[in-house]
């Protein structure tokens, strides 16, 4: 069996996921869903959408190419168990009977994408934003309070 070639370096697997139905939990192993087998052609258009997911001191960032798609067309929901899910559809155009198509190569379709966060964000200020195609998902992180730090002097 060959090895295939990991796209993401080596981040703790040698097997490439490019994709996921199931909750992604970057934290916990998790096997292919059996239903990768079986998905039905209107959600597999779009299973290559791609989607980044960055932590910064102050939020986890995820971005989204969505070429072609409205902010109406693409739904965030996050769960109350820390699940962020991205989903949309692109509708297929409207043929007219007199149309002679000579390729097709533009997916339609939708697709879903869940990602399990850590427990260190506040899921109820989650902010979405979508501009020249690329949605923008930031979910701000619990601020770390640090131990006040007291001198205690030395006597002798």
């Amino acid at each position: 069996m060959a090895m295939i070639p990991s796209f993401f370096g080596n981040r703790g697997s040698s097997v490439f996921e490019p994709f996921s139905f199931d909750v992604w939990d970057p934290f916990k192993d998790f096997p292919l869903p059996s239903s990768l087998g079986t998905r039905s052609p209107e959600t597999s258009a779009f299973v290559n959408t791609r989607i980044d997911w960055k932590e910064t001191p102050e939020a986890h960032v995820f971005k989204a190419d969505l070429p072609g798609l409205k902010k109406e067309e693409v739904k965030v929901e996050v769960e109350d168990d820390r699940v962020l899910q991205i989903s949309g559809e692109r509708k297929t155009e409207k043929e007219d009977k007199n149309d002679t198509w000579h390729r097709v190569e533009r997916s339609s379709g939708k697709f879903s994408r869940r990602f399990r966060l850590p427990e260190n964000v506040k899921m109820d200020q989650v902010k979405a934003s979508m501009e020249n195609g690329v949605l923008t998902v930031t979910v701000p992180k619990v601020e770390v309070k640090r131990p006040d730090v007291k001198a205690i002097e030395i006597s002798g």
